[in-house]
């Protein structure tokens, strides 16, 4: 991930996790139940406003879960551990208002984000801004198709599996989630249904038939979760606390249901997805990566050498670029044009032929009358009378004459310099 975040995710589509929803639907809640941490942004309207890119490394050792460390990373801060996890959502807030600005718009650039934790299983997720209808604030009028857009990049990838989050307080037929990835995935041979909010439904309706499948049908199936409420958040109800609260909902609501459902369950089925997805893709992405590496040799051979000492060539090539430029000017270079004139010979040309017959045409006394002659000698001797003619009149007149000449002049300089630009 890592890698590819670098140079481009174009070439080599890898497996992941894409988890989509609408807004509000629930999605962070759902990611923090799998990493066992408060960490993604809160609040109201659209919080994701890039692709998340998480990805959950377990740094067990054996015999000695307890004592490892958990700590999160930023690609784009490598050198940077986070211990505190509260500092990992200030970060996020301050790395997308850098990619995407402090308003409401989207971006595609991914944050990339890691954490080492001893209590999740080896996971990639991809988070992606909720699904909105109606633009607020100052996002584009076109939020929903930007939105839409960006999520299509990611799930359209063939080697993606698509978590679909949906509410249970909502019909699950209406479900944007379910709906966007049908697009791309008819047969739902890679989406995960996960029922959020199962504790928000009405009074005297439960999600049995959505759970077991009988309203939507979904091959990798559907599994349901209650995250913490919004009162929950702001009285600090840990993960591990909510985890248990949810354990005894499912026992107590869906007795039947209640070992395939649930966070940990999701989590475990997630890593089961994930790893048979990667051993099924593995062969086809080997072929495609040693095809690639084959075709890059190839090109970085034909590029020579590495270079050692950079500001001898730099200065080797400036010198090879100048004496190139000069032979064109003086005519002495190999490839001679033929069909036009070109290079010194085009220079000579406007010097001796354009602006030679441009300075021929102006007459020197052009504008200059014997009373202008007069008056410059006469003012110029002031009082007195002069039997020589004063040499600051002379050069009056004649600056005055030679200032005609500055437009054909600068014309001139202005076609040598297209033509000195041209070779």
């Amino acid at each position: 991930q890592d890698v590819f975040q670098t140079v481009g995710r174009e070439a080599i589509q890898l497996p992941q996790i894409v988890v989509i929803g609408a807004q509000s639907s629930g999605k962070s809640s759902v990611l923090e139940g799998l990493v066992g941490r408060d960490f993604l942004p809160r609040g109201t309207g659209i919080v994701t406003r890039c692709p998340l890119v998480l990805q959950l490394v377990n740094n067990q050792s054996e015999g000695h879960s307890e004592d490892a460390e958990e700590w999160a990373e930023f690609l784009h801060a490598p050198d940077k551990k986070f211990k505190d996890f509260s500092l990992v959502e200030e970060e996020i807030d301050r790395r997308t208002a850098e990619i995407v600005g402090t308003n409401k718009g989207i971006s595609h650039k991914p944050i990339n984000l890691k954490v080492y934790s001893p209590h999740v299983l080896n996971l990639t997720l991809v988070d992606t801004p909720g699904i909105t209808k109606v633009p607020v604030g100052d996002q584009p009028e076109d939020i929903e198709g930007l939105i839409y857009e960006l999520i299509l990049t990611y799930i359209s990838n063939p080697n993606a599996i698509i978590l679909a989050v949906s509410p249970a307080n909502i019909d699950i037929a209406t479900s944007e989630a379910l709906k966007t990835a049908k697009t791309v995935d008819p047969d739902g041979n890679r989406t995960l249904a996960v029922i959020t909010k199962l504790d928000l439904m009405d009074a005297g309706t439960d999600a049995m038939d959505v759970l077991t499948g009988r309203v939507i049908p979904n091959k990798l199936g559907i599994i349901g979760v209650v995250n913490r409420s919004q009162l929950d958040i702001k009285n600090k109800k840990g993960i591990k606390e909510a985890m248990q609260a949810e354990a005894l909902f499912f026992q107590r609501r869906y007795p039947g249901l209640a070992a395939r459902n649930g966070t940990a369950h999701l989590a475990q089925s997630l890593n089961k997805l994930l790893m048979h997805h990667i051993r099924q893709c593995l062969p086809e992405l080997r072929t495609r990566i040693n095809i690639m590496m084959s075709q890059y040799q190839q090109l970085l051979n034909t590029l020579g050498q590495a270079i050692d000492d950079k500001s001898q060539v730099v200065l080797q090539v400036i010198t090879k670029f100048a004496a190139t430029y000069c032979a064109v000017i003086q005519g002495t270079s190999h490839d001679i044009e033929t069909a036009e004139l070109c290079g010194g010979a085009r220079i000579c040309y406007i010097f001796h032929e354009t602006y030679g017959k441009t300075l021929e045409a102006v007459s020197a006394l052009d504008g200059l009358s014997t009373a202008d002659i007069l008056h410059a000698i006469r003012n110029a001797t002031g009082p007195r009378y002069s039997l020589f003619i004063p040499e600051i009149a002379f050069e009056l007149l004649v600056k005055r004459q030679i200032r005609r000449l500055e437009d054909p002049s600068l014309r001139c300089v202005e076609l040598v310099y297209e033509e000195l630009q041209r070779i």
